[in-house]
């Protein structure tokens, strides 16, 4: 249970400002559909954080106890700051509007997390957890959590909420993991 919830939580403060949300918003502007694009960031993030969690869940057969503690903790750390850093919108991701509503927010999803904090984090969550679906349930959930509120409310809600504050909250908890994990806080669950 606490792999889900705090893969939720992470994955919801993180993409509050994060150029998947600004995709979000576009699109719902864009389209005007919400029910198709919903959809798509739904699939597209399964996918998305489905390779990312087997990817955490295969590291772990790769790296002993103690340098997984290490790569996990430095990761997190990573992402903490990285957090911190204002993403930068692509106006391409937005444009595939031939492949219909569905379609084109599946694939602009689904580029736009390819390397993304939130795909970085689901790899070092299922790393961190060895729970793959409790991960990737709850990425995904976050991810959701984040973004339809986004293609629902679109821009009345953009200029409302305090980005920088959620940055910097979401970057806070990245670093406590990663302070906890290099200090042996995994050391109950076998790291």
């Amino acid at each position: 249970m606490e792999a889900l919830l705090v893969s939720t939580g992470i994955v919801a403060l993180a993409e509050i400002g994060d150029k998947t949300q600004l995709l979000a918003f576009i699109l719902a502007t864009k389209f005007r559909r919400p029910l198709p694009i919903v959809l798509g960031i739904l699939v597209a993030t399964l996918v998305n954080h489905g390779f990312a969690g087997a990817v955490g869940s295969w590291i772990t057969s790769l790296l002993g106890p103690e340098t997984l503690r290490w790569v996990l903790g430095i990761s997190f750390l990573a992402m903490a700051g990285w957090t911190l850093i204002p993403d930068e919108f692509d106006e391409d991701d937005a444009k595939l509007a031939r492949l219909g509503v569905f379609g084109t927010t599946l694939v602009a999803f689904f580029l736009a997390e390819m390397g993304d904090k939130t795909q970085v984090a689901t790899v070092a969550l299922a790393a961190q957890y060895q729970s793959l679906f409790y991960v990737v349930t709850g990425t995904t959930l976050g991810m959701m959590i984040a973004n339809v509120p986004a293609v629902i409310m679109g821009d009345r809600i953009a200029g409302k909420m305090p980005i920088r504050l959620v940055h910097r909250i979401a970057a806070g908890i990245f670093a406590v993991l990663g302070v906890a994990t290099l200090l042996g806080a995994g050391n109950s669950m076998g790291f």
